[in-house]
């Protein structure tokens, strides 16, 4: 049997060529490559030739998604905005955490997509983006974010409504669901101009309550805007905004009408001249009627009047009246006063004696149906926003805040609760 004998040189030749074999074996196990060599030093399977060759077919479109992805506290108004630069918008998808579609619109130049409506608070929504570059390669994009909830937002509920026709005295009156402490920074989203030029400054009642009027009453036929640039805006700490709007609401006829309780007529002015004067019926001596402007915010054709409401009561606890169906009632305090249509009175009461709980009474009928009486042709003749001053009542005046009734306050004092 021959004997060989393995030298050292052999050995290291030997070992050498295994190394070759297993690291050719472990970079096919690695890459999954083709089996051909295409360059004596092996470069081509290095990792910048990978990163070339993928970079070489990836998508130059960049899409960017608003909020970011994983957003909390996100607004209802300005989210869910989508761009693509570098290329086109071929599908935007937009759902809730549940499924729900969302509906929404790709810009004609396909370089923007947002959704049609307004997004609900306290929801999560998925965004998937498909977007292609100039040689038609595709590029994707995913983003979920949370609407700002109830709890961590407010709203400003407003009056007047928008596109409606009040009069001079009618103020903007703004009351926040939740008490605003940051009151300026609020303020500051919050815009009322007229096309009359006057200026319109804002005061506030309390945390809760903000009106916004000019020194006199508004300019007949002039137009009033309120503009809303409450979102994001924090109102209190950890509470923010979420309205983004402009409304706006038009002043007609300068109807001023005035109540005097001695000699017990109402005398209703228009552009300052008396059209009619009817006779009235004030609060009697025990019940006296609130002095001071007063603006009817609330119209009704017939209401239910029971004393209980307002702390007029007898002995058992009942009201001391309890009227179903009191005509032509028009609401001049937030407290229960109105000057309204009365039948169950005697006709003689009107312009003679002061028999009310505090109210100003009218004659008129059961029913509210007699387009004859003095309750009915005054209801007729007035709109939300007109101006009724009592005056020689002896009782005190009414307070600002009680109603829209800030026109008893004067200008220094009003613009003194400014917050801006």
């Amino acid at each position: 049997m021959e004997k060989r004998v393995i030298t050292n040189s052999k050995r290291r030749k030997g070992l050498r060529a295994a190394s070759v074999l297993l690291g050719g074996v472990l970079v096919l196990s690695a890459c999954s490559g083709g089996s051909e060599a295409s360059g004596d030093d092996g470069n081509d399977t290095s990792q910048a030739k990978v990163d070339e060759a993928a970079a070489q077919k990836s998508s130059e479109a960049q899409i960017k998604i608003t909020p970011k992805d994983g957003s909390a506290n996100a607004s209802i108004n300005n989210s869910a905005a989508v761009t693509v630069g570098k290329g086109t918008l071929t599908e935007v998808k937009m759902t809730t955490s549940d499924g729900t579609a969302v509906e929404g619109e790709i810009s004609a130049d396909k370089a923007s997509w947002k959704p049609t409506g307004q997004l609900e608070r306290a929801t999560t929504y998925k965004i998937a983006v498909t977007a292609e570059d100039a040689k038609g390669r595709e590029a994707h994009e995913n983003a979920s974010f949370t609407t700002v909830s109830p709890d961590n937002s407010f709203i400003g509920n407003f009056t007047p409504d928008d596109g409606t026709t009040v009069g001079v005295g009618m103020p903007v009156s703004i009351n926040f669901d939740k008490a605003i402490t940051n009151k300026a920074e609020v303020q500051k989203g919050v815009t009322v101009s007229t096309s009359s030029g006057q200026e319109v400054a804002c005061h506030w009642f309390n945390a809760n309550r903000m009106d916004c009027r000019p020194e006199a009453y508004w300019k007949e036929g002039s137009t009033v805007t309120l503009k809303l640039a409450l979102d994001g805006v924090e109102g209190a700490e950890g509470v923010y905004g979420v309205q983004q709007k402009t409304v706006s609401f038009t002043i007609g006829r300068n109807q001023v009408s005035y109540v005097d309780a001695q000699t017990k007529q109402m005398k209703v002015t228009q552009d300052g001249k008396v059209v009619k004067t009817i006779p009235i019926s004030a609060g009697a001596p025990e019940n006296k009627t609130y002095e001071g402007q007063m603006v009817i915010s609330e119209k009704f054709k017939e209401t239910r009047m029971n004393g209980a409401t307002v702390g007029f009561t007898d002995d058992d606890g009942k009201g001391e009246y309890d009227i179903k169906d009191v005509p032509h009632a028009m609401r001049l305090s937030t407290s229960g006063t109105f000057i309204h249509g009365n039948y169950w009175g005697a006709k003689s009461i009107f312009g003679s004696v002061n028999t009310s709980h505090g109210c100003v009474g009218l004659s008129d009928t059961k029913g509210a149906n007699d387009p004859n009486t003095p309750g009915s042709w005054f209801f007729d003749n007035s709109v939300i926003g007109d101006v009724v001053v009592v005056q020689n009542t002896g009782d005190k005046t009414i307070a600002p805040d009680n109603g829209l009734n800030g026109w008893n306050m004067s200008w220094a004092d009003w613009k003194a609760g400014s917050a801006a």
